[in-house]
């Protein structure tokens, strides 16, 4: 199963009297790296989360954010830290010694000083499992989102291997042709230039020639090359990395043939496949 590296996801559950809300994003990358964000409430869940992720994720860059909200309920009461209070109170007579027209504030405003409430004991063992729960959820829509995608790259790096093969085979039909126009090209120059050529001296030296100038071993890699990669893009584990070597051997081939022709019409196919291969390697750095 082809799958992109980019996507997002987005989930929330209700877990006792907090509503938690998961975040994922996905981009490319070249292994797996997994970025999370917290509030420290919920550190104590980083080891099971970073795990959960890892095994469902070979290749990419993750970021998963979780937060999370009270809900309002019938019954609740604060728990307020009075020793904390204490202390901040003290603190402001001091500081308001040294002020000429000290501020009024009310209980409310030091019900909103950090470290004031005080969170209720959890069930971290509950809580764990159930946020994992809402990750795994949140998880399962982002690979949706990934095979969703994979699957459109796919189709367009199909077609675009079953253009290569077009031109290949364009190019294979042409080179006999080809072959045939250079020995005749310099069997006329060297006739101009020579009132009596050795011809056997200049066969053996066209057929050393010919054979240099001879492309057939790698449109034959070409085409094994191609064949290879849709066969690639039929397995079910990820392939992003086997399709990137690929891309560079097919590069390496079209490069050659490019630098081998003596045609117009050669040259111009192997710019074509230089083209198309590019195209393809954007495509699969993207893929999983």
């Amino acid at each position: 199963m082809i799958r992109s590296m980019t996507a997002y996801a987005g989930n929330e559950g209700d877990i006792d009297d907090l509503t938690i809300a998961c975040e994922l994003r996905s981009v490319n990358h070249r292994y797996c790296d997994i970025s999370l964000k917290l509030p420290d409430r919920l550190r104590f869940i980083e080891a099971d989360l970073r795990s959960t992720i890892a095994a469902k994720i070979n290749r990419g860059k993750i970021e998963c954010t979780l937060s999370y909200k009270k809900q309002a309920k019938e019954g609740q009461h604060f728990i307020v830290n009075f020793d904390a209070v204490t202390a901040l109170l003290a603190a402001t007579d001091l500081i308001e010694g040294h002020m000429l027209a000290p501020l009024s504030f009310s209980a409310l405003d030091v019900l909103a000083f950090p470290g004031i409430q005080q969170e209720a004991d959890a069930d971290k063992t509950h809580l764990n499992e159930a946020i994992i729960h809402v990750v795994k959820q949140t998880l399962a829509q982002l690979l949706e989102v990934r095979e969703r995608e994979g699957a459109q790259l796919k189709v367009l790096i199909e077609e675009r291997c079953i253009k290569m093969q077009g031109f290949i085979r364009s190019a294979s039909q042409r080179m006999p042709e080809v072959l045939l126009l250079i020995r005749n090209r310099l069997k006329d120059k060297i006739t101009e230039l020579v009132a009596q050529p050795d011809f056997d001296r200049l066969e053996q030296e066209l057929v050393i020639l010919v054979h240099k100038l001879d492309i057939t071993e790698e449109l034959d890699r070409l085409d094994t090359h191609i064949t290879e990669v849709l066969r690639v893009l039929k397995q079910k584990e990820p392939v992003g990395r086997r399709l990137d070597f690929l891309m560079q051997e097919l590069n390496r081939e079209a490069n050659t043939l490019g630098s081998k022709s003596t045609d117009k019409e050669m040259t111009q196919i192997a710019i074509e496949l230089k083209v198309l291969i590019e195209q393809m390697r954007e495509q699969i750095q993207n893929i999983e």
